[in-house]
């Protein structure tokens, strides 16, 4: 295939668009877009244009359609699977449009297309509000939200995509349009949890919530040999609890360098259970009491803001990712056995086993208000395996395979696409029914049929 030639008048007139913002290899802000959070991409965009406004936006998707280059959207860089970049193509750098203005009367916050949820969850926190955003306060929220976002308010507020009541996108013929429920609302559904890869988004509304100024939020520590131990007693814990409590559990190993941790226990396997309360901090003792009468290693629970535990535990840039996940029914103790056992093979460093309780508000909504499917799922067990050198890629790659194994008893076979790398088509295809499958191909083809915008995973 011959490689697509861009004249110079082409590129001046992007430049002059775009205020000299387009970059090309060698580039600092090139540099920076093509630096994402999963090491272990290597593409090499030919040219990355950095957008903020809308118009600009417009002005690059025309550019590289006449120029027939392959487009990518780069905003937070957490794609696992790498689709923030494309090979040879132009890369939309929007992290400029990171603004957040928030209606506090209509409790309604309007998000620029590059923002991550750092900017909105201080922004809304001004105000008393919140709304259910990604675990790691670096990730983008529009890729987070079109693929579902999964976070620590979901069981009481449901799901980020639960929350999204409107979009402002640029589609492949280059014209800016509105979804929500009164306006395009087939599009707006296709974007509550089927993939951004329907344009370019350049703003999103979310509904907000109430929350307190301070809530119960931290994290318990027990040594590795309590690990089949403390996992019972959270799975115990959330099979009957307030939809305000969101807790999640972890097999890891504990850095070596946090004071935070006993002595005896850095550098070693852990298991954690860690999360908040979404409500007073006196509720949220009573919700949390069971967890820390446990007798753990060490207690970090205490009263603190929803946006600094938000991004308390950030997990760290510049590893190499490959994650799977699974979802269950519930977590029988011969799971929870299969589990550990696994989880032993974990590499050393961060890289981790992380169980997400659903329930709640997940479970309430239903494929006429978002495509996704597996909501009456009780746990969603998700491998994070992180590493640093290439040679370890095979033996890391395939003991992640082998969890699905390893938890294939209990699995239901449906798939979260916002917690996989690229695991094949057929996973994909779990995520949604065949009629919404079906319907989001229908959207795909009608706002972009010539497959412009790729989204996070390939959906046929």
């Amino acid at each position: 295939m011959s490689t697509p030639t861009v004249s110079s008048a082409q590129l001046d007139e992007l430049r002059f668009r775009l205020d000299g913002d387009l970059h090309a290899p060698g580039d600092p802000a090139y540099e920076d877009a093509c630096t994402l959070f999963n090491a272990m991409v290597q593409t090499r965009p030919r040219l990355v244009a950095r957008c903020a406004t809308p118009d600009e936006v417009v002005a690059a998707v025309a550019f590289a359609r006449d120029a027939a280059l392959p487009l990518a959207v780069r905003a937070g860089g957490h794609s696992v699977t790498g689709r923030s970049l494309c090979e040879d193509g132009l890369v939309l750098d929007v992290r400029p449009m990171d603004a957040v203005e928030v209606d506090a009367g209509r409790r309604v916050a309007r998000v620029g297309g590059g923002a991550t949820w750092a900017h909105v969850d201080r922004a809304a926190h001004r105000h008393g509000l919140a709304t259910t955003g990604g675990r790691v306060s670096t990730t983008g929220v529009v890729g987070l939200t079109a693929g579902g976002g999964s976070g620590w308010l979901e069981r009481a507020h449901g799901l980020a995509c639960d929350n999204l009541l409107a979009v402002e996108l640029v589609t492949a013929e280059g014209e800016l349009v509105r979804a929500d429920e009164h306006t395009n609302p087939e599009l707006l559904w296709a974007l509550r949890g089927g993939g951004a890869g329907f344009g370019v988004v350049t703003a999103v509304e979310l509904r907000l919530h109430p929350l307190p100024a301070e809530v119960l939020a931290g994290l318990a520590i027990y040594p590795g040999d309590r690990a089949r131990e403390a996992m019972r007693l959270f799975r115990d814990t959330m099979r009957d609890a307030p939809e305000g409590l969101g807790l999640a559990f972890d097999l890891t190993t504990a850095p070596d360098d946090d004071p935070d941790v006993p002595d005896a226990l850095r550098g070693r396997p852990v298991a954690i259970i860690v999360g908040m309360y979404a409500g007073s901090v006196a509720d949220g003792e009573r919700a949390l009491a069971p967890i820390r009468a446990s007798r753990p290693a060490a207690d970090l629970f205490g009263p603190t803001s929803y946006p600094d535990f938000q991004c308390s535990i950030d997990d760290p840039p510049g590893h190499r990712n490959w994650w799977t996940a699974e979802q269950t029914l519930d977590l029988p103790d011969d799971a929870i056995d299969a589990l550990c056992d696994w989880a032993q093979g974990l590499p050393p460093g961060p890289s981790q086993l992380f169980v997400v309780p659903w329930g709640g508000a997940v479970a309430r909504a239903t494929e006429r208000t978002s495509p996704l499917v597996g909501r009456d799922s009780a746990f969603v067990v998700h491998p994070l395996l992180m590493w640093d050198d290439p040679a370890d890629d095979d033996a890391t790659i395939a003991f992640g395979h082998a969890f699905r194994d390893a938890i294939g008893p209990w699995a239901t076979g449906s798939a979260y696409l916002n917690f996989v790398s690229d695991v094949g088509r057929a996973r994909v295809r779990a995520a949604y029914s065949p009629s919404a499958m079906e319907r989001l191909a229908a959207i795909k083809a009608a706002w972009d049929p010539e497959g412009a915008f790729p989204g996070s995973h390939r959906l046929a």
